[in-house]
């Protein structure tokens, strides 16, 4: 079996989860790490290993680069992913996968045409709690999803805003703490609930020193006639961690809590015939300490169970566990969360554009 040349562009945080994945998957070659900042890439490859080289060059035929992950700043994804596709090599990209679905849709677009694999990190589908729902609903014990809960609660200093130049803005980041980190669960709640329709919602900045928002709260109707709420905010001290919650109609009610944040989630609520007991949601009570390396170190495992997935879908020749197309949809309820706190009223989901198909 001839290995899969990868490589990470973007050094950041989370960064090392992509590059550790890689050098420790069978068949797997991690042969390059890139970003703006060459001291970044190479302190990233002195740990992972790979070549440290600038973002320009990291599709230079010589590399014979099969996939790459993207850990950039947001705004910068469509770039890199029109890029890749233009090279025939594969990509995998951290959440969100755009700011905005017009650039998702190309995103899509772009991929789809040249034949190559896109798939967007939502790694907690991958918790076995987030597992064992899924399959509750598709095995008829909850049976289709009506009512549903998020929640989001977080902390954060102001420094985490002001540690670098791009987060906290509506340009760079492309929203607050719905865009960077109550994405997860709404990734997880449409998972579970399905296609969503309307959002109703109101967001504001209560405490952090940026233009974003850093609370948010909204109701979101489903195509099934089911319906949602969400709260969100990293304004919180302590933080609370975060839930997803469904009742299905069956009647049997079930939920899965994070905490602390960037742990493995686990089942809290199991209202459902038989049920077994469910532990503290918080075990060893709250803490109000921030470690993000603790976060995307928790996280770890779960990360290098998609990248898992994402490197069999492209041997296999197959789509992978969350697509462009799939990620798009909690891009799309964000944007209609947006809308409707800018509006005052209730807004429709909307939809990916069907991309048109590229003149070869």
């Amino acid at each position: 079996m001839t290995a899969l040349r990868a490589a990470v562009v973007g050094c950041g945080n989370v960064a090392g989860n992509h590059a550790a994945a890689y050098r420790d998957l069978p068949g797997v070659d991690l042969v390059a790490v890139a970003d703006v900042d060459p001291a970044r890439a190479a302190t990233l490859a002195r740990r992972f290993g790979g070549r440290a080289v600038a973002p320009e060059v990291l599709f230079d035929p010589n590399l014979g680069l099969d996939l790459v992950s993207i850990c950039t700043p947001h705004p910068t994804h469509e770039a890199v992913v029109a890029e890749a596709a233009a090279h025939g090599v594969h990509v995998l990209c951290e959440k969100p996968i755009a700011i905005d679905l017009p650039a998702a849709a190309r995103m899509v677009a772009a991929t789809e045409s040249a034949g190559v694999r896109l798939g967007v990190l939502f790694q907690r589908r991958f918790w076995p709690a987030a597992q064992r729902i899924r399959r509750a609903i598709d095995d008829g014990t909850l049976g289709q999803p009506f009512l549903g809960h998020t929640s989001t609660l977080l902390h954060r200093d102001p420094e985490y805003y002001t540690a670098t130049d791009w987060r906290g803005t509506w340009a760079t980041d492309g929203g607050g703490v719905l865009m960077t980190q109550a994405v997860h669960n709404v990734d997880l709640l449409q998972w579970f609930m399905g296609e969503a329709v309307e959002v109703s919602a109101v967001h504001s900045t209560v405490r952090h020193p940026i233009e974003v928002e850093d609370t948010a709260v909204a109701t979101i109707r489903f195509a099934g006639g089911g319906l949602a709420t969400l709260s969100a905010s990293t304004a919180l001290t302590p933080g609370l961690g975060s839930r997803v919650q469904v009742t299905g109609r069956s009647g049997a009610t079930v939920g899965l809590a994070e905490y602390p944040e960037g742990s493995e989630a686990r089942i809290d609520l199991w209202a459902v015939p038989g049920a077994e007991a469910v532990g503290d949601p918080y075990p060893g009570g709250l803490a109000a300490d921030l470690d993000l390396a603790a976060i995307n170190g928790g996280l770890a495992p779960f990360h290098a169970l998609q990248i898992a997935d994402f490197v069999a879908a492209v041997r296999d020749r197959r789509e992978p566990a969350v697509t462009g197309r799939e990620a798009a949809k909690s891009l799309a309820i964000l944007t209609a969360i947006y809308a409707s706190a800018a509006s005052g009223r209730p807004e429709p989901v909307p939809r990916l554009p069907v991309p048109v198909p590229v003149p070869q």
